[in-house]
């Protein structure tokens, strides 16, 4: 017989069997479905394949015994199905791009196709209901051929879906009505197939590996339609996702270990926030167009709500395998970093109402801080969290701020070998190394110099009686950290003092500001000895610094505040214990705020520095007079300052012309070279301008018109700023002060120029501290013919009528000000990224190759030593003009000429 009359005679068998009755089908099922399911394998035809498939599921498949399913029927039949049905998947795909309205032939060979493939999904769709019909309970190995065969099918349509759009060329009106079908019957097959899996039970105590890998196998396919479905519908992505968490939940004691758990966190983290960036686009959309249109209303809520519940599921399923997703703690860390770097107060964040900011915060925002409680005693989570070589970028570095203070406000509740988890430094086996809580809050906290500047606020605590109000991030973080510090245990108060320690001691000031404000909190919460621990730890520092530096900075401002938390008992110690009558301590004393004594201890304390530097200072006018000695005279002087300063009241009139005569006479050794050239001098300069400004109603006319015509000079070589504000202190201080009429014409020009040359400097401080002090001079000076000689040109002019009008400002909107303040955050992050990398490269542990000496001196550094000897020789000529010379400098001299004469003919030789 031809294959085409076996063909046709099969057919006529087809026929007569789908007439027969439900007896006759259950008492011919031994004999008939050997032979349809062996018409099934050897057949070619589609359309064959699902009309025999059809009449076994619809007429026989209801008298088989569901025991033996597996074996008698979806084993022989499902693989060839899968198989047709790739096979029409992979003719449909290959002809798709060939549809037009014109070619008619590809059209309806299409169309047949599809229409084959929906019925093809009815037929397993009728495999799945029967199961569901008739069995309360499923052993999936008794059917584990079906699911994945269906899932398989289910996933390949929904993918021909997906790319419709893409694979039929511009021609998908010609076949969308069969596409839809062909979606809503995969859409009802996976349905029935989850409510059957929902009935699946799995004996715990029983290892049967096969039907634990079915099972994984199952739940990994789900999530793999997951990601094809996300962008489709979002009700039915929801119900999938729900539907995994359950099976993983209901099954978990047998098939935990056999998940891919970062697999899942994945998807799961990876749908939160695309749902979460979908709900800010929608609420952007509706920030800007102003009108609220109902629709976009209605689809924000949908999207805000998919958000919670994949953040509750996310939530769900965290707790209970977090013993196993040591793997996913990085992008559970990720995903809390990129979801506030999206929402206000971020920089980087969409711009939305402050209407939809609250509810997005209240209704999806909340769930992740269980989340972040469940992680807390996670060590995978803190390694993530803490880790050393911790590099995020610009726009995640805030969010990790706030995830820190996050964690800092839990950890209070939780006990102390938690606290101790966060809190302490660790080296572990894998070479990893992670920093404590606190050294990780003031590094993060220092990457976030934009938030600071700019500043960005954020929501600030209630208080009774009062309303919220928002805070700073510096204010934020700095409450937060105290009341933490407050609430710690004290076996981690060692790990604090050093985070506090090296924040102090920070190159970045508001780290640094942020560490004194934290310890004085800490000094004023503690006990009273405490404090004074604290006071002494810190002077003790500061003696030990080698030399000016902003560590020794920093330290003294940390140590003037400390200071005045002290009791009175403890500050009599102070001063039996670093005694203002010894000179060594100057240097200390020199910090302190004496209106932190008691009034008797202030006045003792004050005498007793006085006596000291004066007669420090009188010993060194009377003897040597050394620029080497100059530290120790700057520290002498500094203490006589910060006694002027704070303790005045507390000076005799003896003291303070004692004082103003010390001043006086150093003055008297100060010249403009002197200046430029050695940096202590500068020093010794600008704490005499301050100590001479002090006394500016007594001094002597003639010795400020000597002031002033040095300070001419010395503009006029661009000295450093630090010399250019005290120049700016003790003119602004003269605005008070009556010139006489006979020195009028050596001052008044002298002054005028002063301020023109510093009102035209480029720099932005001196250009701001010297509007400042003009303004004040101007408002108090009786000289008032002086005022218009200082503005030398029409710029000055305007630049002082801008700062007294207070006009001129930048105009800058608030987002232009923000993409500002994030373009100078990247320059910054870029430079402090290239210098980590340089100090990496620095403390390496190989030694740096030597510079190979170079056979002739560079001509800028015989310069340099020419110039510093130079200096040093007209300095002795000074003192030489005003006091006799010692002994030996004859001999001293003779031997400089000796040195000089042999340099002389080492330089004409060219050579040694």
């Amino acid at each position: 017989m031809s294959q085409e009359r076996a063909v046709a005679a099969s057919a006529v068998r087809l026929e007569e069997l789908s007439g027969w009755s439900q007896e006759l089908c259950r008492r011919e099922l031994p004999s008939v479905l050997p032979r349809l399911l062996s018409m099934y394998q050897h057949s070619d035809n589609w359309i064959e394949h699902i009309q025999i498939l059809k009449i076994i599921v619809e007429m026989f498949l209801p008298h088989m015994n569901h025991l033996t399913l597996e074996q008698t029927f979806f084993s022989q039949v499902l693989p060839k199905t899968v198989k047709s049905f790739d096979d029409m998947m992979y003719e449909l795909t290959s002809q798709a791009r060939g549809l037009s309205s014109h070619n008619l032939e590809i059209q309806t060979t299409l169309r047949n196709i599809l229409q084959t493939m929906v019925q093809l999904l009815a037929a397993l769709t009728g495999c799945v209901q029967h199961i569901c019909a008739t069995q309360e309970s499923i052993i999936l190995e008794n059917i584990h051929s079906l699911p994945s065969s269906v899932l398989h099918v289910i996933k390949s349509t929904f993918v021909h879906c997906k790319d419709s759009e893409s694979v039929y060329s511009g021609h998908l009106h010609l076949v969308s009505d069969l596409l839809q079908a062909l979606f809503k019957e995969a859409y009802s097959l996976q349905k029935q197939l989850m409510e059957l899996l929902d009935m699946v039970c799995m004996d715990p105590l029983l290892d049967d590996n096969d039907d634990i890998l079915n099972m994984v196998i199952v739940i990994h396919s789900l999530l793999d339609i997951c990601s094809v479905i996300s962008s489709m519908d979002h009700a039915f992505h929801a119900n999938t996702w729900k539907f995994i968490i359950k099976q993983s939940l209901k099954h978990q004691s047998v098939i935990k270990s056999q998940l891919k758990h970062k697999d899942i966190v994945t998807s799961l983290c990876e749908d939160i926030l695309f749902s979460f960036h979908s709900c800010l686009q929608l609420a952007e959309q509706m920030t800007q167009s102003d009108a609220q249109d109902n629709a976009d209303s209605r689809l924000f809520q949908k999207t805000l709500k998919l958000c919670r519940f994949f953040a509750n599921s996310l939530l769900h399923y965290t707790k209970e395998f977090l013993p196993l997703l040591s793997d996913s703690c990085c992008t559970l860390h990720q995903l809390y970093l990129q979801i506030h770097s999206k929402f206000p107060p971020s920089l980087y964040a969409a711009r939305i109402s402050k209407a939809q900011q609250e509810e997005i915060a209240g209704t999806f925002l909340v769930t992740l801080d269980p989340l972040i409680s469940q992680l807390l005693t996670f060590q995978p989570f803190v390694q993530v969290v803490l880790d050393s070589k911790l590099e995020l970028p610009c726009e995640l570095q805030f969010p990790q701020c706030l995830l820190l203070v996050v964690v800092m406000d839990k950890l209070p509740s939780q006990p102390e070998d938690v606290q101790a988890l966060w809190c302490t430094e660790r080296q572990l086996l894998e070479a990893k190394t992670r920093v404590s809580l606190f050294k990780a809050i003031f590094y993060s906290f220092e990457q976030c110099s934009g938030e600071l500047s700019l500043p960005v606020h954020l929501q600030g605590v209630k208080s009774k009686g009062q309303a919220e109000v928002a805070v700073t991030l510096y204010q934020h973080v700095c409450v937060h950290l105290c009341t933490f510090v407050a609430s710690l245990h004290p076996s981690l108060f060692p790990e604090l003092d050093v985070a506090l320690l090296n924040a102090v001691l920070s190159a970045n000031l508001i780290t640094s500001l942020l560490a004194m404000d934290t310890w004085c909190f800490l000094s004023r919460y503690g006990t009273a000895e405490l404090c004074a621990h604290h006071v002494t730890i810190v002077a003790h520092l500061i003696k030990s610094c080698p030399g000016e530096c902003y560590q020794l900075t920093n330290l003294s401002i940390l140590f003037r505040r400390l200071f005045f938390f002290m009791a009175p008992p403890q500050q009599v110690e102070f001063i039996q214990k670093f005694s203002p009558r010894e000179a060594e301590n100057l240097s200390l004393w020199q910090y302190i705020s004496f209106q932190a004594l008691p009034a008797e201890l202030r006045k003792q304390a004050a005498q007793e520095v006085v006596g000291v530097g004066i007669a420090r200072c009188t010993e060194w006018l009377s003897n040597s007079r050394t620029l080497g000695e100059l530290d120790s005279l700057n520290t002498q002087l500094s203490a006589l300052l910060a006694v002027c300063n704070s303790a005045s009241e507390a000076l005799e009139i003896a003291q303070q012309t004692a004082i103003l005569e010390i001043g006086s006479q150093l003055w008297a050794f100060l010249n403009t070279t002197l200046v430029t050239g050695q940096p202590y001098v500068q020093q010794t300069l600008s704490l005499l301008l301050s100590l001479l400004g002090f006394f500016v109603q007594t001094l002597d006319p003639h010795l400020i018109s000597q002031v002033v015509t040095l300070q001419t000079s010395l503009l006029q070589l661009e000295p450093p700023d630090h010399v250019c504000l005290a120049v700016l202190d003790f003119v602004s201080s003269l605005g008070n002060f009556f010139i006489p009429q006979a020195i009028q014409d050596k001052i008044l020009p002298n002054l005028s120029s002063i301020f023109a040359l510093l009102l035209a400097d480029g720099n932005w401080i001196l250009e701001q501290h010297t509007l400042e002090a003009f303004t004040q001079f101007a408002q108090g000076t009786n000289h008032e013919e002086i005022v218009p000689q200082c503005l030398s040109s029409e710029e000055t002019k305007n630049k002082v009528v801008s700062f007294l009008e207070k006009t001129g400002f930048v105009d800058e909107t608030a987002a232009a000000r923000v993409e500002r303040v994030k373009q100078e955050k990247t320059i910054f992050w870029e430079r402090f990224a290239n210098v980590a990398v340089e100090e990496a490269k620095r403390s390496s542990l190989q030694p740096c190759a030597k510079r190979a000496r170079r056979e002739l001196p560079a001509e800028e550094e015989c310069g340099s030593a020419l110039q510093a000897a130079s200096v040093a020789l007209e300095a002795v000529e000074l003192l030489l003009q005003k006091s006799p010379a010692p002994d030996w400098l004859v001999v001293k001299l003779e031997m400089l000429q000796e040195r000089m004469d042999r340099l002389k003919r080492l330089v004409l030789s060219g050579g040694p």
